[in-house]
């Protein structure tokens, strides 16, 4: 499935739970993640999430699509960052 993720954490956990997002997702800006995930390692990501969140002052948002295909993506501006997929 491909996932759109978004966070927001208090300024301690905020780099612990970019380290976690950044080992199952790519980046794209602050905050802000892509990519194409097994439903067993979003529930994976989603637990270690839990684990480092306050769920009373932190949220995360998972936006979820069979495949990206089917999201119309528009960016307006700079693109932070290039996404490349190697073989």
């Amino acid at each position: 499935m491909y996932v759109i993720l978004v966070y927001d954490c208090g300024e301690k956990r905020v780099g612990k739970m970019l380290k976690l997002c950044r080992r199952y997702l790519n980046w794209i800006q602050n905050s802000v993640f892509e990519g194409n995930i097994t439903e067993v390692l979003l529930k994976k990501l989603k637990y270690e999430a839990k684990e480092i969140m306050d769920e009373e002052e932190d949220s995360l948002i998972i936006f979820a699509s069979r495949q990206e295909q089917w999201l119309e993506k528009e960016v307006i501006g700079q693109k932070n960052v290039e996404i490349d997929n190697f073989l």
